[in-house]
């Protein structure tokens, strides 16, 4: 799988990376064993790129299973999830996080969202130190506004950026996107299949099992969902028409991005990475990217998760 460079001078990841959502049981319970050999399928495959998070149920502890005898195969990153930014608990989160991954370090190692009561130059302090200590080696955040990131960045280096970044949400294109580019710092989008919406499987009307955190989101009911999914049946028959599908398309419309290094897609069964790592050889071209631009229209949807059940 073609491989790209992480931020400035850090370390070769290839075009697709494997998100650690769904088998942690974000999208509804997965067998331990259908976890480790869709885990294993990956890599296989040649993404030997992982992100999880600490947050994401079982996703950590499954993959200690998984990595077992293949950690040195993998660029393994993760997330300090939380609100609790104090080096205590960023000291807490890293030991929990080696121990169930099974690992003595973590390649990457990320803030999941800004917390503006915990002073950054504290934050990115302990992080150093963390990195001193040879327990991670590369910052990252996630969800960090251009304006964050740069406070961020005036404390320490930031290796990457994980912002939310697909063919229906696109709010963070104009800015965060560019100012990363612009800064060297390496952009690994994620919700690339916005949780589903880009997989072609889902139609109005489905609903999802209390297990399944989808049921929360706005965009998948109502009459947004409906425009929606008017605009992903039009992507997916044009993708169709090419010999691929839409699933494949989403993957690739992310990776064509100069500024994206890497696309997070979530995948929970060997069938779905032979399906995903094919969109890695696929190259859109200019005038492909311009007809997806007229196919998507003004469709500008805002993400939002509450507590409808």
């Amino acid at each position: 799988m073609k491989q790209r460079v992480l931020g400035k001078c850090g370390p070769k990841v290839p075009v697709i990376c494997f998100g650690a959502w769904p088998i942690g049981g974000g999208m509804g319970s997965v067998d331990v064993n259908q976890s480790v050999a869709t885990v294993h399928a990956a890599l296989d495959s040649g993404m030997t790129f992982i992100d999880t998070a600490e947050g994401y149920q079982t996703s950590e502890s499954v993959l200690g299973k998984a990595l077992s005898e293949r950690r040195h195969e993998v660029v393994l990153a993760t997330k300090l999830s939380g609100n609790d930014h104090s080096e205590t608990h960023i000291r807490n989160a890293i030991e929990n996080s080696l121990t169930a991954l099974g690992t003595d370090y973590i390649d990457l190692y990320q803030l999941h969202s800004p917390q503006s009561r915990w002073p950054m130059e504290e934050t990115m302090g302990g992080l150093l130190r963390l990195k001193e200590e040879g327990k991670i080696r590369y910052i990252g955040i996630s969800n960090y506004s251009p304006d964050q990131t740069e406070e961020a960045m005036s404390h320490g280096p930031v290796q990457s950026s994980q912002p939310r970044y697909n063919m229906i949400f696109r709010h963070d294109e104009e800015r965060t996107l560019k100012f990363c580019h612009d800064n060297d710092i390496g952009v690994i989008p994620h919700s690339v299949l916005a949780k589903g919406l880009l997989g072609g499987r889902y139609k109005p009307g489905d609903t999802f099992p209390k297990d399944d955190e989808r049921r929360l989101f706005n965009f998948f009911r109502g009459k947004l969902f409906e425009q929606i999914f008017d605009v992903t049946t039009k992507l997916d028959e044009w993708a169709h028409d090419r010999g691929r599908d839409i699933v494949q398309l989403a993957v690739a419309w992310v990776i064509a991005h100069p500024a994206v290094t890497s696309a997070i897609v979530g995948m929970k069964n060997p069938q779905q990475v032979s399906q995903v790592s094919k969109a890695a050889e696929w190259e859109l071209s200019t005038s492909e990217l311009e007809e997806i631009e007229l196919i998507i229209g003004d469709l500008q949807p805002t993400w939002n998760k509450d507590a409808f059940s």
